[in-house]
């Protein structure tokens, strides 16, 4: 009864562990973006043209 409990432990505590790990990798990725184009800028800053 007491193995089983302590296995149960151990394999809760390695699952944490790694948990953690992933985690704290996936936040210090650093994400590669494209820079935008000085076109696509003048565009979303003067909105679509509206017809007349």
């Amino acid at each position: 009864m007491y193995w089983t409990l302590a296995i149960g432990l151990l394999i809760m505590a390695v699952i944490l562990f790694l948990a953690a790990v992933t985690t704290s990798t996936a936040y210090r990725y650093k994400h590669p973006i494209d820079p935008m184009s000085d076109k696509r800028i003048d565009q979303q800053q003067t909105g679509p043209k509206q017809p007349q």
